[in-house]
């Protein structure tokens, strides 16, 4: 294990750390903006002065609805973040939005939500930071407002920068993000994972075929993440790679988290047994982990039902999004046969269970961390919702099928389960009629992912909820590189006219797998 840095020293009122001079990036700069490498430890001053502030890391947009979307940016030093938004590639009709000062409090980061726009248009933005001297270079994007009618085309998957596989020069950095940008679609749904603060980086993996996998490394992803700074790193870390900076400012992302935001397999009031790490409380890392999270990422926090992550997205009157977070409100993981154990918690279940029912959308789609009926074990204990065992459901199981029951009774129709964190792809149809727990609508569950990780699986299929693998793509070993292919995102198209919604199942390099289309049922 790399040595663990000396602690950071103290930040003096109004400057943004600045990190020893010793460089933490190996394999030099292949692939990395200027603007990023402004941002990293040991990097050249810039031509244009020292005293003008510089966005390190692009920009990022989120969470979009039918009157704008979230816009986040961060600056190398004290500044305030200026958004330039309008409907004309010219800007000719524009108005400047004055959003949050970048501080050190929140590492330089800020966001702001744009509003006021119409349905359905194109937006085009121009990002900068304002200091008291000068003002930053520009860094522009694009994106499309929520609803106005016409056909909705999005991505979805999970797991980025896993299992040793990060950033590669060679590779071009993570060439998925160009796959899913050549897609074109209107959002992209990170199904969680979007960091893996537990997973160290080396320089070079030697691969069963004897080819070299480089990674670029910097501090942060030489150690377990521990502190507030080094989870930070975390994400910082990924966007040095162009592909997903350019990715970031052109797609809006619906973001949630998974568990390697903070430790493989946490749950609240875990202690660690990991030799790794140095602070064992898991409920300290998690604080610290949500933190970055919240300052890395284009979610605004007040939007969540609770300050946190679970959130309704409506994108117009054929689409709703219900983000749920399996992680803070989850019983500890344990063999899963209590009669009755959490992974929601009663508030968050009957929020989505009250927003399901009142949603008037055509398609209803719950962007779950973890699938349903996936076998996904913690050591002994179980990991997601599936026990593995047959008969009635129990533990997590209970939950989940009062959600089901509920819907169900409700008469809620036309919902559809989006999820990744096994790390392959696949299709799953759930039935009563092949189940133990009977009373529930059926259903679809789509698996996807990784993005940019380590490909693992098949996972087996718990009977409870009565799923059928309709399509699996799996590799034939644990652990399979990106260079070895199994890297995967999924696609959702909505036809205007039709309403009828088509999954598709990609590679790497954009090519269907497999596809289905569901018909709306036009229920509740």
């Amino acid at each position: 294990m790399p040595a663990v840095p000396p602690p950071v020293p103290a930040t003096p009122p109004g400057r943004l750390p600045r990190p020893a001079r010793r460089s933490v990036l190996r394999y030099g700069a292949a692939g990395l903006g200027a603007a990023a490498l402004a941002g990293l430890p040991g990097a050249p001053a810039l031509a244009q002065g020292r005293n003008r502030p510089e966005l390190t890391h692009g920009i990022q947009l989120g969470d979009p609805r039918p009157d704008g979307a979230v816009v986040w940016t961060r600056a190398d030093r004290p500044s305030r973040m200026v958004v330039e938004v309008s409907h004309r590639p010219d800007f000719k009709d524009s108005r400047v939005v004055r959003g949050p000062h970048l501080l050190p409090d929140n590492d330089g980061t800020g966001r702001v939500r744009i509003t006021g726009l119409r349905p359905g248009r194109r937006t085009y933005v121009r990002v900068r930071a304002e200091s008291d001297r000068a003002e930053s270079r520009v860094v522009e994007g694009s994106f499309r407002t929520a609803g106005g009618g016409g056909a909705i085309r999005f991505t979805w998957s999970g797991d980025v920068a896993g299992q040793g596989w990060g950033v590669n020069p060679d590779l071009g950095g993570m060439p998925i993000f160009a796959a899913m940008a050549d897609r074109e679609p209107d959002f992209f749904l990170h199904s969680g994972d979007t960091c893996y603060a537990d997973g160290p980086l080396q320089e070079s993996v030697t691969l069963p075929d004897g080819r070299v996998w480089r990674n670029l490394v910097t501090e942060a992803k030489s150690k377990v993440a521990e502190t507030l700074a080094e989870f930070r790193g975390q994400y910082a870390y990924n966007l040095l790679d162009d592909t997903l900076r350019e990715f970031s400012a052109r797609v809006p992302q619906i973001v949630q988290w998974d568990d390697h935001e903070v430790t493989n397999n946490w749950y609240p009031g875990e202690v660690l047994a990991d030799d790794r790490y140095t602070v064992r409380e898991v409920d300290v890392l998690a604080r610290r982990a949500h933190r970055a999270f919240h300052e890395w990422q284009p979610i605004v926090p007040s939007e969540a039902v609770d300050g946190r992550i679970y959130r309704r997205i409506s994108y117009g009157p054929d689409l709703d999004v219900f983000v749920i977070d399996m992680r803070p409100y989850r019983d500890p993981n344990s063999p899963g046969t209590a009669r009755y154990e959490d992974i929601l918690g009663r508030r968050q279940a009957d929020w989505l269970v009250r927003e399901l029912t009142r949603s008037t959308a055509t398609w209803k789609v719950v962007a779950s961390d973890m699938p349903i009926g996936l076998i996904v074990p913690d050591g002994d204990a179980i990991e997601a919702v599936a026990n593995g065992e047959p008969g009635r459901p129990r533990g997590r199981e209970s939950e989940i099928e009062r959600v089901l029951h509920r819907l169900h009774r409700a008469g809620v129709r036309d919902v559809v389960w989006l999820t990744a964190d096994v790390h392959y792809t696949a299709a799953h149809h759930y039935s009563p009629e092949r189940a133990s727990a009977k009373e529930f609508t059926p259903f679809w569950e789509f698996v996807s992912g990784p993005l940019h990780a380590g490909a693992f699986g098949p996972s087996e299929l718990d009977p409870t909820f009565g799923p059928e693998a309709v399509f699996v793509h799996a590799p034939p070993r644990a652990n399979t590189s990106p260079m070895e292919g199994y890297q995967h995102f999924g696609e959702v198209e909505i036809d205007r006219e039709s309403k009828e919604f088509t999954v598709t199942l990609r590679d790497a390099n954009g090519d269907g797998l497999w596809s289905t289309t569901l018909t709306p049922e036009r229920g509740r």
